[in-house]
């Protein structure tokens, strides 16, 4: 897919601390009628939607957006009995949320633009092995820091980039600290900023503290 390609004006589902990166994939359950109405839309046309996160401020019914979202395609769905959708959205591209579109629609939409995120189509190179084993190294401590435990052979097994990928998403971070890893401009750039928020909450540091996380 190209730039070009790429929907102009997207619904957006603003959801905080639900991060979607490029190529990753996210899970979601959603039962509001507004959003149910968005998927429903979203199947009969091009099955993209875009996840956001919202700043603090502004109307407590429609919070303001944060500048940068990620737009996904619905690549699996279940409607359950009581009504809800279980949907799978894959990530393909970060956009920036030009404005805001005032449109009939129970849910929001806004025009995207998504120049500067050509890369985002690309696959990206692996990180070395210096760069990777940090990364392992600060999982660690992470995870005895939380008394968590994980699959090791899995872990190293799996493409680093894809790793990095499923943790930011997955992991507990707060909504300042998931949008800084969703805006890092490079996924070496991703790396390095979860290296840190890693090494910095095994040491004890509270959320939204990270040094240039801020």
């Amino acid at each position: 897919m190209r730039l070009n390609e790429l929907p102009q004006v997207i619904p957006v589902f603003p959801v905080d601390g639900a991060l979607l990166l490029p190529d990753g994939s996210l899970p979601l359950n959603v039962f509001e009628p507004r959003y149910l109405n968005m998927i429903d839309d979203a199947m009969a046309g091009d099955r993209m939607i875009g996840m956001i996160q919202t700043q603090s401020g502004g109307d407590r019914l429609a919070p303001r957006l944060m500048a940068v979202g990620c737009v996904g395609r619905i690549t699996s769905f279940t409607e359950t009995p009581d009504g809800r959708y279980l949907i799978t959205l894959t990530g393909v591209c970060r956009f920036h949320a030009v404005r805001e579109l005032d449109l009939p629609t129970p849910y929001r939409q806004v025009r995207a633009d998504y120049v500067g995120f050509e890369d985002d189509l690309q696959a990206a190179d692996e990180p070395d092995a210096a760069d990777s084993d940090a990364l392992f190294a600060a999982l660690r401590s992470y995870l005895d820091h939380r008394g968590l435990a994980m699959d090791w052979d899995a872990v190293r097994s799996a493409p680093v980039n894809a790793l990095v990928s499923s943790l930011c998403m997955a992991l507990p971070f707060d909504t300042t600290e998931k949008q800084a890893l969703l805006e890092a401009p490079t996924p070496a750039d991703r790396l390095a900023a979860l290296i840190t928020l890693l090494r910095f909450d095994a040491a004890g540091g509270q959320p939204g503290e990270a040094s240039g996380l801020q």
